[in-house]
């Protein structure tokens, strides 16, 4: 009874994730504490933080609109939680021209608003951030290295029915769905993969398409972020290392 009333919280409202990597950069920092909200898509077995055996399908469901950052758990892997930003939804046409996201065959609307640069592997590279904005009027900011990176030019994904395309925020540093998930992945997926030309990065690297059933819940708001060094087993660092401006931050 007290377990069941402990995991309530985390399963029915809501749960806290750490963000561990620069992939959805500028939104998310690593560092980030993140609340998921796991009732906005319905519930699963992986709305359980232990992942029971319980049949596949969702309980309420309700699809994920495009431009929501949703955690979903790694598809052929079903324990490693990922968080990512939905770009296309079952049916749409996917691709990247240029660094630049097309949308069922149009360029999605994005103006730059900053650039800067920065060595993300060890070699200066500019990089942009640009405000993009998708059909229904939503937008966000990405990074964008230009197209000189894997998965800056590709051809064309056409998402599968019950499936996802997630794409990073931080463009050109994120393993995402443009990437082959390789046979393992492919085999345990119920999302056919349907290579893109251009993504060339090795088989294994990526995530292919995303199944309905595997999304844990969407991302609500930054509760609070540290800058790295911040330990519990160093208690004046929680302080001195505290992202204050970006407490309770809307999603």
């Amino acid at each position: 009874m007290v377990l069941a009333i402990c995991l309530a919280p985390r399963t029915v409202l809501g749960q806290p994730f750490t963000i561990p990597s620069g992939s959805m950069e500028p939104t998310l920092l690593v560092g980030d504490y993140v609340i998921v909200n796991k009732f906005a898509y319905g519930w699963s077995r992986h709305s359980i933080p232990f992942d029971p055996p319980l049949p596949a399908g969702r309980l309420m469901g309700a699809e994920p609109r495009r431009g929501d950052v949703v955690v979903f758990k790694k598809p052929g892997d079903g324990r490693t939680d990922v968080i990512k930003r939905v770009v296309g939804l079952p049916g749409d046409r996917i691709r990247m021209v240029e660094g630049v996201l097309t949308l069922n065959d149009r360029p999605v609307s994005r103006r730059l608003v900053d650039s800067a640069v920065e060595a993300p592997w060890g070699q200066p590279m500019a990089v942009g951030r640009f405000r993009e904005t998708l059909p229904d009027g939503r937008s966000y900011v990405t990074n964008s290295y230009g197209s000189a990176t894997p998965g800056g030019n590709t051809g064309v994904y056409v998402v599968p029915a019950g499936c996802y395309f997630m794409m990073g925020d931080n463009r050109d540093n994120s393993l995402d769905s443009r990437f082959d998930p390789g046979p393992i992945a492919k085999g345990q997926s119920s999302c056919p993969w349907s290579g893109a030309p251009g993504a060339n990065l090795p088989p294994e690297i990526g995530m292919g398409f995303v199944p309905f059933d595997d999304l844990v819940g969407r991302a609500e708001l930054v509760a609070w972020s540290f800058e790295p060094g911040a330990s519990v087993f160093k208690p004046w660092t929680l302080a001195t290392h505290l992202r204050r401006g970006r407490a309770f931050l809307r999603l």
